[in-house]
């Protein structure tokens, strides 16, 4: 066999691209709704979770819309809308069922190995901003998933709340927060290599790291021809799929594009780049335990959400600030500088230059970001922790996100901030596209995977037992029935180990 050719040597159930949190979350549940699935996996790179699941790449704020302001939307009325708030509230919770079986079947390591209990909390100053806060605190306290929040502005409990946050502030300045002690840090990297870990020893699963899929073909029977490149030795086959799940993080447009299913069409990306400030000074880091998130800045992208953000990395408690937005052309942190470039096509141009137009602000924004000094970043810093001092912290590159921009009837292209699953009409082949809240929510997304493209087996008692085994509140609303989500939470804060 020279490089320039392909063996064709394999037939399987399931083909995965990409060692991410949503490829392994898949692979889990499939393989434990059908044992005899045989799947293969597909990394470019040679480890796992080496993109947007690592740590230091993802937000790791266990979203459940507890802090995050930009899922709380003032009206132009004064009203604040949680509906937002509420989907992805429940959405984390069904995150953290799924995850409580895991740990409860020994499939992967106590919870301690990626989750941490940590308070999550929205700070603000100004009269403006203090309204709005106690707004949306009045408006989620009312909802059972957010009954436990507490609301302050009084100076001397924000004190005890976030010392760092209120020490050096000026005492005139009118400032509030919310907080949510039900609040977590989830490391997907580590979560991600464990769900891994178990599916490399289960039968009929391979694991192919330094492998990049060339290429998607449809065939007459609906199936698919995959082509791989191993990029360690040059070597390339091909192999034969019912199903093709593309969980590629930013590169994941560009393959989608190459299967060339008619649901691909108008679908363009937006890259943004990420930086955070990491603390170096162990005596900072202790006195913060909270996740602190202010008020994005006019123009700016939901994932630039600033932060004072406790972390845990490799067992070892860190404190972030950021991230700083940016703008790459590249699609992956380890991506190429064409990607932009290379994922336009006659299909979705218009859409992509609409969503540009009507996105001036953002690229300003972007740009004003990209030329900041590091006296500019420690300014921003400031703002959440006001006697930090420049010698304390690191600048380190965060991870790469490629926000989704997609065909509109009435404005010809819109740029969206979230998740978007892209299906064959048939079902044989899935992207998942998009950035936060992603990973937090990897489990319903799945799940709602599942369901439209393993349709009929989804449908099937052995299915929709397992499934409820999986996960208990399985067809049943959470958000609607305060006393099947109080139970839930109980069970999961045990397992889990957040109580």
């Amino acid at each position: 066999m020279t490089n320039n050719e392909y063996t064709q040597n394999l037939e399987t159930d399931v083909v995965l691209i990409g060692a991410g949190i949503m490829s392994a979350t898949l692979g889990v549940m499939l393989k434990e709704l059908q044992p005899n699935l045989t799947i293969e996996i597909f990394e470019r790179l040679d480890l796992m979770a080496g993109e947007s699941s690592d740590a230091m790449n993802n937000a790791g704020t266990g979203h459940s819309a507890f802090c995050e302001l930009n899922y709380t939307p003032q009206l132009q009325d004064g009203t604040v809308d949680i509906s937002k708030a509420i989907k992805i509230a429940e959405q984390f919770e069904v995150s953290k069922e799924f995850w409580s079986f895991l740990i409860e079947q020994k499939i992967i390591p106590p919870p301690k190995s990626f989750i941490t209990p940590v308070s999550h909390m929205s700070f603000v100053w100004g009269d403006e901003n203090v309204s709005y806060l106690q707004k949306r605190y009045e408006a989620l306290v009312k909802h059972h998933f957010f009954s436990a929040m507490e609301y302050s502005d009084n100076t001397e409990t924000l004190q005890s709340w976030i010392p760092l946050v209120m020490e050096g502030r000026d005492k005139s300045e009118k400032v509030s927060a919310n907080r949510m002690d039900l609040g977590t840090d989830v490391n997907f990297g580590t979560l991600t290599n464990s769900l891994f870990n178990y599916l490399k020893q289960q039968p009929g699963v391979s694991l192919h790291l330094n492998h990049e899929v060339r290429g998607l073909t449809r065939d007459k029977d609906q199936s698919w021809r995959i082509r791989v490149k191993d990029l360690a030795n040059g070597g390339k086959r091909k192999l034969k799929a019912k199903f093709v799940f593309v969980g590629a993080g930013g590169g994941a447009l560009h393959l989608l594009q190459k299967s060339d299913i008619p649901e691909s069409k108008g679908f363009g990306g937006f890259p943004v780049s990420g930086q955070w400030l990491v603390c170096n000074n162990p005596a900072v880091i202790e006195r913060h335990q909270a996740k602190v998130y202010g008020k994005a800045s006019v123009g700016s992208p939901p994932m630039s959400v600033p932060h004072l953000d406790t972390r845990m990395i490799n067992g070892k408690k860190s404190l972030l600030f950021g991230p700083y937005a940016g703008f790459s052309t590249r699609f992956l942190k380890n991506g190429s500088l064409l990607d932009l470039f290379t994922s336009i096509k006659p299909g979705n141009i218009f859409p992509m230059m609409k969503a540009g137009v009507d996105n001036i602000p953002l690229t300003k924004y972007l740009i004003s970001q990209v030329t900041q000094s590091q006296d500019d970043r420690l300014a921003a810093l400031r703002d959440y922790f006001p006697n930090a001092k420049k010698e304390d912290w690191d600048l380190d590159i965060a991870g790469q996100r490629v926000q989704v921009i997609k065909k509109d009837p009435k404005r010809g292209g819109v740029l969206e901030f979230g998740t978007e699953v892209v299906t064959a009409a048939d079902g044989s082949i899935a992207a998942l596209l998009g950035a936060s809240p992603g990973a937090s929510t990897s489990v319903p997304i799945m799940v709602q995977l599942i369901e439209r493209c393993f349709k009929a087996q989804a449908k099937t008692p052995e299915w929709q037992a397992k499934l409820k085994i999986m996960i208990p509140s399985y067809g049943q609303s959470l958000s609607k029935n305060a006393q099947l989500a109080n139970e839930t939470r109980a069970h999961t804060s045990k397992v889990l180990e957040l109580a």
